[in-house]
């Protein structure tokens, strides 16, 4: 019998993971997730579900929804990725993390079944979290997409409600190199006669989901045309006031369709989302004096809201300690950072890191004031010992950075 650590070394060894290895962990279509589900007996039926895709934000969004049915008194289910530190914070009950042992007999019941279906960490990772919702019996669960949505894992579930949060140029190798391509890739989660909640829309994408939700008989709800009052929240990014947005337009269509979700049970769930659902890395506040905040925002769309959140801080020197992984555009994402910060550039401890010593062959002379360090916790110590009391420290460029942080 395999210890849990030994049991998810195994999965990270036999199964292909994207965050770690890249594309040779995509499967193009929806065949092993089917499979194994209907080997596990179709456990995605036994229970009610809201589905998430989108480019930015859905995580922050599929969190806040969440928070929001447990202060209603549901029983709630929530399964996001990737994870930061434990691979079971993709598979939580009410916040807390499914039990190490029913990860541990899930693959040594089954790990047959694995290696012959030839199934990748993420197919896994569903599978499991369908199978452990059900065994929980949760009365609701949130189900986040992993990469895109027509051909996601996720994509065999029949939900409530389906919720595209955005669309931005990310994973465009997989999606699409256009916003409209990426738009019907991530409108692939809208069902027929179900309706769908769309965060927001540019000039492009909205036309893709009016076309692909007409064709589908699905009432499409657009939430940037809605108003509400700016409910406060933990979730502390300014970013969050749309993702607030698309979390209360979602709220009011599951109320129409019967869910008891009180105003009150809003509030207090907006309030406490990470008490209930203990999401980190969203602006995630991590001290004071200096000012030490860590963010996983990683493609365009989402580095220019974080910049936007940076410029709106009150600091005297900005310290910037950054790493990536090796399939991004490294050169345009530091155009969302100023100039005249101090760069502290170092790699993550993953096999997709960019490395130290290809990332000094590239960084530009503009920035004068750099740093190269073969580790983030090496990066980070040297930001400490040059920060001042007013100072401003920002931790980012890739989810595994701020994984090693957190």
């Amino acid at each position: 019998m395999r210890t849990y650590q030994e049991t998810i070394d195994w999965l990270f060894t036999n199964l292909p993971m994207f965050q770690r290895v890249g594309a040779s962990a995509m499967k193009a279509d929806l065949t092993n997730i089917t499979a194994l589900c209907e080997y596990l007996g179709n456990p995605q039926k036994k229970f009610k579900t809201v589905h998430i895709a989108g480019t930015n934000g859905k995580g922050s969004t599929s969190h806040m929804l969440a928070s929001i049915f447990q202060e209603a008194g549901f029983k709630t289910g929530l399964t996001t990725s990737p994870h930061l530190k434990d691979f079971r914070e993709r598979i939580r009950v009410n916040g807390a993390m499914a039990d190490e042992e029913f990860v541990i007999d899930f693959v040594n019941k089954h790990e047959q079944k694995i290696i012959d279906q030839k199934a990748s960490f993420f197919e896994i990772a569903i599978a499991m979290a369908f199978e452990y919702f059900a065994q929980q019996k949760v009365d609701i669960a949130i189900i986040e997409t992993g990469l895109g949505g027509r051909l996601d894992s996720t994509n065999i579930i029949l939900p409530e409600l389906s919720v595209i949060t955005n669309i931005g140029l990310d994973h465009t190798q997989f999606l699409g190199d256009t916003l409209d391509k990426i738009a019907f890739e991530k409108a692939g989660i809208i069902k027929p006669n179900t309706a769908v909640v769309i965060g927001e829309t540019t000039a492009e994408t909205k036309p893709v989901f009016e076309q692909v939700a007409k064709d589908r008989n699905a009432e499409i709800i657009f939430a940037e045309e809605k108003h509400f009052q700016d409910l406060s929240s933990d979730l502390k990014g300014s970013y969050q006031i749309k993702n607030k947005r698309t979390v209360l337009t979602a709220i009011e269509q599951l109320q129409k369709k019967g869910w008891a979700v009180s105003p009150e049970n809003i509030t207090n769930g907006l309030l406490n989302v990470v008490k209930n659902t203990n999401l980190r890395g969203r602006w995630d506040i991590l001290g004071q004096h200096p000012l030490i905040v860590a963010d996983t925002a990683h493609n365009p769309h989402g580095l220019a809201e974080v910049s936007k959140q940076i410029n709106e801080q009150a600091y005297n020197q900005l310290h910037l300690v950054l790493g990536f992984v090796n399939d991004k555009d490294v050169l345009s994402i530091l155009n969302f950072f100023p100039k005249k910060a101090i760069y502290y550039f170092c790699q993550p401890n993953v096999p997709r890191k960019y490395d130290i010593d290809e990332l000094y062959k590239i960084i530009p002379e503009d920035i004068k004031d750099k740093h190269f360090f073969d580790s983030v916790e090496k990066a980070l110590i040297a930001a400490k010992l040059n920060s001042k009391e007013n100072d401003m420290i920002y931790i980012g460029g890739s989810t595994f950075v701020v994984a090693e942080i957190v």
